[in-house]
């Protein structure tokens, strides 16, 4: 079948290092913190076959992609993100046959879908990453979405939470590398990307804990970004603090469907 392009959504490509600029958004996506068995393979993963590099911002390590980070936690025993309300998140590749080969290559566990230019690969820990093809990417490789998956009832609701409490904008998601006659998905846009919803079992377990343990997002203030959150009532789960010997300060909230997020700001190395 004929693949559809609509490329709108990677109209900013970030070169490495960077975080998508705000423009008109309050927040941009900062990082994935994953929790993990083995430091070792996750890095393995995410820089020799995802094409990540590994920097520093005082004592935090980060594996950085146009458009995100992702963050590695060591924990003894961790269950994989398919069960829970957070399933996966997604790149855009732009030669991916020679990544699919690589998977194959080292033995990575492929979910192939209807569109050959998209697959689901599972890197170790069951973390499961969504991956399309572009050949028109001017960068190798950049971050695209967030998937959650709440009830349908749920996903209205859902998409009004982001929009309300983290200020993202309503969409449709885009098509890239699709196929005609996609099934479209309702999202919430933030600078960088998407939050994209899809109906899922009403048991889906709470994202702590899991593989894929939170979402991460960049805000321009922190402290007025809390006190939006409390204007609505959203209490945090841990206060706003400082990072020890960095600039970078946090705070973590739940949304109500068991999606752990963290807030941060200043989380990009200055680059001198």
């Amino acid at each position: 079948m004929k693949r559809l392009l609509c490329l709108a959504a990677l109209a900013i490509i970030p070169a490495f290092g960077q975080l998508v600029p705000f423009e008109s958004y309050e927040t941009t996506f900062g990082h994935v913190h994953l929790a993990v068995t083995d430091l070792d393979a996750q890095r393995t993963f995410w820089t020799e076959i995802m094409g990540g590099k590994i920097v520093k911002n005082g004592p935090l390590e980060l594996i950085e992609f146009p458009g995100i980070y992702i963050m590695l936690r060591k924990v003894d025993k961790v269950e994989p993100s398919v069960g829970g309300v957070f399933d996966h998140f997604g790149f855009v590749v732009r030669d991916y046959p020679a990544a699919e080969a690589k998977w194959r290559a080292r033995g990575y566990k492929i979910e192939p879908t209807q569109n050959p230019n998209e697959s689901y690969v599972f890197g170790p820990d069951g973390v499961k990453v969504e991956v399309f093809g572009d050949t028109s990417l001017a960068v190798p490789i950049q971050f695209f979405h967030y998937h959650l998956y709440p009830s349908q009832e749920d996903i209205p609701k859902m998409q009004e939470w982001y929009i309300k409490a983290l200020g993202g904008v309503k969409a449709m998601r885009p098509c890239i590398a699709c196929i005609t006659n996609p099934s479209w998905s309702q999202t919430t846009n933030f600078a960088g990307g998407n939050v994209t919803f899809n109906p899922g079992a009403k048991s889906l377990a709470p994202s702590k804990g899991r593989s894929i343990d939170h979402a991460g997002f960049e805000v321009k203030n922190l402290d007025a970004a809390v006190k939006r959150l409390e204007a609505q009532g959203i209490k945090l789960d841990e206060p706003v603090r400082q990072v020890p010997n960095t600039n970078v300060r946090v705070a973590f909230l739940t949304d109500p469907w068991g999606v752990r997020i963290e807030l941060t700001e200043n989380l990009a190395p200055v680059k001198h």
